[in-house]
């Protein structure tokens, strides 16, 4: 399974769902030019392995414009195992996917021990990305950052792509068959939380998708999750009084941007005000696209995620 950087994921939303899907213009080269990367170097590393070549590469922080010139978050220097993962849908769709985790800490806290062993993750977070039809996939910026940082607060984390994306099989199915990849991504999530931290916290398994994902992981259901996680959902892909989520009474964590173009906070309010314990956030001075909040929105996870009963 190879890897790509976010500049070659076919942009950093992709989102011609923007005129396409809700009707408005959107001047591409403004937010190609808004999505560019700052790449930040962080006390930590990345250990590639598994079915990926083994090989410790420097962990860098995404960041965006706003938030190149703050330091790396505090804490010790800590290294992440990435290795590819084996999901399949339960109607024979093979997904591509990988999985990061929190390995041991090596002597003198250089983060490194030589290895490969494991470190103890409290939860698992599964990461849904946005529209695949407009440049969506498992290594967008804020999933890919989601997914690097995570594991520095102890969370583990799986990304996959949807069917018909990258190399993943089958055909995209505007948000109703995805909700099968979800729920695919979140049986492997459970076995590599049983087979890598057999600690009873590690078995928590928590869904997060950001945009079209964050319908579709709202959506989708399993008997395992401890919690949802909406990040920028519209709201409106998938019915949202038939997410899986809405009438559940495990927590849920909502994510609108304060200046969020497809759903308001008042309208977000409004349609989940009836779910079950469901706490709804707003990202001050945050758009649909969130660049300049990829940090608040990790924190803001890792926060709901550790404080999770």
């Amino acid at each position: 399974m190879g890897r790509r950087s976010p500049s070659e994921s076919g942009g950093a939303d992709g989102f011609g769902l923007l005129a396409a899907g809700f009707g408005r213009p959107l001047d591409f080269e403004l937010f190609e030019g808004r999505a560019g990367l700052v790449a930040e170097a962080a006390p930590c590393s990345l250990l590639v392995s598994g079915a990926l070549t083994a090989r410790t590469v420097p962990f860098t922080g995404v960041n965006d414009a706003e938030n190149s010139r703050r330091p790396p978050a505090p804490g010790p220097p800590f290294q992440v195992e990435a290795f590819a993962v084996e999901a399949v849908s339960s109607d024979g769709i093979e997904l591509e996917a990988e999985a990061a985790w929190p390995a041991a800490t090596g002597p003198e806290g250089s983060g490194v021990d030589g290895g490969s062993s494991v470190g103890t993750a409290a939860a698992v977070a599964v990461l849904s990305h946005p529209h695949p039809l407009y440049g969506g996939d498992m290594w967008n910026p804020l999933v890919d950052h989601l997914f690097r940082a995570l594991p520095a607060s102890g969370i583990a984390t799986l990304r996959y792509n949807f069917r018909g994306t990258g190399r993943s099989g089958g055909r995209h199915d505007d948000g109703k068959a995805e909700q099968l990849d979800a729920a695919a991504a979140f049986d492997a999530a459970v076995r590599l939380a049983a087979e890598r931290s057999p600690a009873a916290a590690a078995s928590r398994v928590v869904s997060a998708g950001w945009s079209f994902g964050g319908d579709v992981s709202l959506a989708a259901s399993h008997d395992s999750l401890s919690a949802w996680i909406g990040i920028a959902a519209p709201l409106r892909i998938v019915d949202p009084a038939s997410m899986g989520a809405a009438a559940d009474p495990r927590p849920k964590l909502v994510l609108v941007p304060e200046h969020d173009q497809f759903r308001s906070p008042a309208e977000a309010a409004e349609i989940t005000e009836r779910w079950t314990n469901t706490q709804l956030d707003v990202i001050s001075g945050g758009d649909h696209f969130l660049m300049g909040h990829a940090r608040v929105v990790g924190e803001k996870i890792a926060s709901f995620v550790n404080g999770l009963p």
